[in-house]
């Protein structure tokens, strides 16, 4: 399980790339660089890394159901998770 303060360091990093999306876009569309340069770092989308609702775990993520493939194992084996049945041939 992820810490606190690392998921709240992510929270922080969603909630300022959303403030600043719409000035990114129009600097970008400008093409003025060094308007860019003064925004923050963390106002960049490619900072931000997905991670799991559940643990907070950041590899291993599947898109699809927002959650890390050891977590998402667990919930199809219990069948939490509709649709998903465990494999066998």
């Amino acid at each position: 399980m992820a810490r606190e303060a690392v998921k709240a360091r992510e929270l922080k990093r969603q909630k300022t790339v959303a403030k600043y999306a719409a000035k990114r876009a129009e600097l970008k569309a400008k093409g003025d660089y060094e308007g860019l340069d003064k925004l923050p770092k963390n106002a960049s989308p490619i900072r931000l890394h997905n991670r799991c609702k559940l643990t907070g775990r950041p590899r291993g993520y599947m898109r699809k159901f927002g959650i890390s493939r050891v977590t998402f194992r667990e919930l199809a084996l219990i069948g939490k998770i509709p649709g998903v049945t465990k494999s066998s041939w």
